[in-house]
């Protein structure tokens, strides 16, 4: 008895031609093209998806470290005394913050100021500590 796939057939022609709906010429109506143009469209969407995710957090990095410029700090001090802190918010709340809600943005600084002055006033020490050993050692 010969048997057929006409169904399922049928429903993957219809599934490969609904995702290749859109697109110019052979590449919306021919099975093989379209099917090409699918598989190639799911593997830039997949790679799309991270590299949107990445140019987001570059973006967020980049506004609050604006932020923290204008408060004269840098975004790297500012992070590391927000993880000291153990404060939790994420970039992109921050970010949202520093722009919508300065007030707010400014409360979490503000607690992260202690931290970064206290690293100052040591580096500062250090810094001290240092230039008068590199002096007794050149007499």
């Amino acid at each position: 008895m010969r048997t057929t796939n006409a169904p399922a057939r049928h429903k993957r022609k219809k599934r490969i031609f609904k995702a290749a709906k859109g697109n110019v010429g052979a590449r919306g109506n021919c099975l093989r093209t379209a099917s090409e143009t699918v598989v190639r469209s799911g593997a830039y969407s997949y790679r799309d998806r991270k590299v949107r995710a990445r140019e987001f957090r570059r973006l967020w990095i980049t506004r609050l470290n604006a932020a923290c410029r204008m408060r004269g700090r840098r975004y790297s001090e500012f992070i590391a005394a927000l993880h000291e802190v153990g404060i939790g918010l994420d970039r992109k709340s921050l970010s949202e913050m520093a722009i919508n809600d300065a007030a707010a943005f400014d409360v979490v600084f503000a607690q992260c100021e202690t931290v970064m002055k206290k690293k100052d006033d040591d580096r500062k020490a250090r810094e001290a500590k240092e230039k008068q050993a590199r002096e007794a050692a050149a007499v």
